[in-house]
């Protein structure tokens, strides 16, 4: 128990060592982060990062609980992102240690990285279950399941086949043939030459005859329909962790802007007149972004602290060309149907909306959607584009309708 402190401690300090802070105050340290998830595991043995909610549905859940449960000794199945930038530094085995540790109970702990589908484990006090067994059914496991299983799909395979009696062997595979050193005797290789060439002969014949069929069946009801390929997909939950890898970015680059922006304009020296109102307005909306930060983690939210920071930008570059006395330049609004989509491009465009026409400004490639009466690429929210919600967002299509968000945030809107 002290050997396995130690290196608790040890692996603890250097993840703490070399992570870098998104923001002071709201960082959680590695163990903090391991607390949670045992926190969760206490309630559920199954955890699964909320980044993978809507991925990973109930029923494929369910699958994986029922048959850790089947096994007699307690198991922990943990799923969530891991990426260099994370608490646990992307490692698998960090999470292992730091989990453990702050459970304190016995039990085969795994961790699967949610975009893939290799399970890691540590069996923490349980002689009755050996390492050639885990191994070779996490190996079967991995076989058994497509290249596009879900991490809960291998999970329960891996369960399933450690309920079962013995170890697990390999995926069978087809037989080579018989080894060469069961020859005939030389005064029978005439005859039984003639009945390989025989088989031989009548398996070509066999086989011509299953691709006609198989040809058929893929082709249709005849021979001059175009084949039916099934057609490539990404599996949900890879696509999960490229949406929340992106969530993560978006935070840690927003926060960088909202740190270095707060240190320029505390350096701005006051002015009077119209810089002076360009200045507050610089920091309201500066002020407003770090509260955006501060109270939610959803996309739809965090594209809306980037809207503010983005105009706080613009406000405090026409306050420094005021100062300098010099002209600023012209900075064309985000795409009011997806900001990230960059600059808006030409003139704001009138979009109808139930009988009321709406100027906007849209990128190139929104305004090109529209021209060609499709819908523009918008930004996702609960339930389609973020302005089928109800929310200051959505009502103000991110401001560019003439409304002021810091204001409205100042009054309580964000989250009414």
């Amino acid at each position: 128990m002290r050997a396995r402190y130690c290196l608790t401690l040890l692996v603890a300090l250097l993840i703490a060592l070399t992570a870098v802070p998104a923001r002071a105050g709201t960082t959680r340290t590695p163990a903090e982060r391991a607390q949670e998830i045992a926190a969760a595991l206490a309630k559920d043995p199954l955890y699964v990062d909320p980044a993978y909610k809507s991925a990973l549905p109930e029923k494929l859940r369910a699958d994986v609980r029922t048959k850790a449960k089947a096994l007699g000794y307690p198991v922990y199945s943990i799923v969530l992102p891991l990426t260099p930038s994370d608490e646990f530094q992307g490692e698998e085995s960090n999470v292992l240690t730091l989990v453990i540790d702050a459970m304190r109970k016995p039990g085969l702990y795994v961790v699967v990285d949610g975009g893939s589908s290799f399970p890691w484990y540590d069996a923490h006090n349980l002689p009755q279950l050996s390492e050639d067994k885990l191994r070779a059914a996490r190996e079967r496991a991995l076989d058994d399941t497509g290249y596009d299983a879900g991490p809960t799909e291998v999970l329960a395979r891996m369960y399933e086949l450690l309920a079962a009696p013995g170890t697990p062997q390999p995926t069978p595979t087809a037989s080579t043939g018989p080894d060469s050193s069961s020859a005939p005797e030389a005064e029978d290789s005439d005859s039984t030459g003639r009945t390989v060439v025989l088989s031989i002969g009548a398996g070509l014949v066999v086989l011509i005859g299953l691709g006609l069929v198989i040809g058929l069946r893929r082709r249709g009801s005849g021979w001059g329909m175009p084949r039916r390929e099934k057609a490539f997909r990404i599996p949900p939950h890879v696509a999960a962790t490229v949406a929340a890898e992106r969530r993560r970015r978006l935070i840690r680059e927003t926060t960088d802007e909202l740190t270095t922006l707060g240190s320029q304009l505390a350096a701005l020296p006051t002015t009077e007149g119209p810089g002076l109102r360009h200045q507050q307005t610089a920091l309201d909306d500066h002020a407003a972004a770090g509260k955006v930060l501060d109270t939610s983690t959803d996309l739809v939210d965090l594209v809306g602290a980037m809207v503010l920071l983005d105009k706080a930008r613009r406000e405090y570059d026409v306050a420094r060309a005021i100062v300098a006395r010099r002209t600023a330049d012209v900075v064309p609004e985000l795409c009011a149907f997806n900001p990230l989509h960059g600059r808006s491009s030409g003139k704001p465009r009138p979009v109808e909306a139930d009988g009321t026409t709406l100027t906007l400004p849209l990128c190139a490639d929104c305004q090109r959607a529209l021209k060609r009466g499709k819908a523009p690429a918008s930004l996702p929210g609960d339930d389609g584009p973020y302005w089928y919600d109800d929310t200051l967002w959505a009502r103000t299509f991110y401001g560019t309708t003439g409304e002021d968000l810091a204001s409205a945030i100042s009054q309580g809107e964000l989250h009414r």
